[in-house]
């Protein structure tokens, strides 16, 4: 993990003094309903919530958890969300269908990668390609291998697709893709009912510790070039009615991916709060931060290229009819803002 230029200044020069921003009104208080799904890529939002950075703005965070990108996008469209933290490639899909969003920053990117339970591990030996790794299971098996990842429009399910069809060239006769929610991938690979998947940490952390035969075949890069990742969306409305509290929490953002990069161990209580609640070791939490799976970007300009790309392979899947202008789906003068000191 490395920190951009800019964390770098904002650190040396004392960090969160030049990430001031218009005050919302004193006493008032502005509620931010939170829709996040359970990955560290959410963990910026964990940090701003727990370090006590919303409420010293005047924001009151309230944050549920949802299974996966798309589940999270029929709340924000319904309107029981003002702010979506999650995959970038369901909001494309939701601004084609007229929801009124803007994605005012990301918070990571390169989050899945690919695992294989060791029955499938053993045909990625040295010098086998990807393709004939597949082949060869099948050969073994008599069957394809099921590989788990979420639903159809979601981040790693496009970027799964892509890594098989587009970069190892795999056989449909090989593999076989199955959609299930995040827990549910994580619980069928330790299960052994699937042979593979897609995973973002602490999922990897947490399976690889409990069984080491799972491999780690490929990165969140190598599966899609710049794979884009979670991102934080804002409604329309909230912004016109609250752009001082989204001001505020784009800073606060900044911040908390600042202290996540340059010491990921001071961070990881915050993280286990909201995102393990009691029940993921510390130390799970403390590798995942650290984890090659991890990668913290807030600018949401450096995702604005490869979330083009993603969006093209999504309608060459049929899970978007069409492109939608994605530069009017970011709204990075937030971002800009915390960038210039004073």
């Amino acid at each position: 993990m490395t920190l951009s230029s800019f964390q770098r200044r904002a650190f040396l020069a004392g960090g969160v003094s030049l990430l001031a921003s218009p005050a919302i009104a004193q006493g008032t208080r502005v509620p931010v309903r939170v829709g996040n799904i359970p990955v560290i890529g959410a963990a910026p939002i964990f940090v701003v919530d727990h370090e006590g950075w919303a409420r010293q703005a005047g924001l009151d965070l309230t944050l549920t958890t949802f299974q996966s990108g798309p589940h999270a996008i029929q709340a924000l469209a319904s309107g029981t969300l003002d702010v979506y933290v999650a995959g970038i490639a369901p909001l494309g899909v939701a601004r084609s269908r007229g929801v009124d969003v803007k994605v005012v920053a990301a918070t990571a990117s390169g989050e899945n990668v690919f695992v294989a339970v060791p029955r499938l591990a053993t045909h990625f030996a040295p010098g086998v390609a990807p393709a004939e790794a597949f082949k060869r299971y099948r050969a073994a098996s008599g069957k394809p291998a099921r590989l788990a990842t979420q639903p159809a429009g979601s981040v790693p399910n496009t970027t799964l697709q892509y890594w098989l069809w587009e970069v190892i060239k795999a056989s449909r006769d090989d593999v076989e893709i199955v959609a299930m929610g995040i827990d549910a991938t994580q619980q069928a690979v330790l299960a052994d009912a699937v042979e593979g998947a897609t995973v973002r940490e602490p999922a990897l952390s947490i399976i690889q510790k409990a069984n080491p035969g799972i491999k780690l075949v490929e990165v969140g890069d190598k599966l899609f070039p710049g794979q884009p990742g979670t991102v934080v969306g804002v409604s329309g409305a909230f912004i016109a009615k609250h752009p001082a509290a989204v001001q505020s929490l784009v800073d606060a953002l900044v911040r908390a991916g600042d202290l996540l990069t340059r010491d990921p161990d001071k961070a990881a209580p915050a993280v286990a709060a909201n995102l393990a609640k009691g029940i993921v070791d510390i130390e799970i939490i403390k590798t995942a931060l650290k984890s090659p799976a991890t990668k913290f970007v807030i600018d949401p300009r450096e995702v604005i290229a490869p979330s083009k790309a993603m969006e093209a392979y999504q309608v060459k899947l049929g899970s978007l009819k069409e492109a939608a202008p994605l530069d009017d789906l970011f709204d990075v003068r937030f971002f800009e803002k915390v960038r210039r000191p004073g």
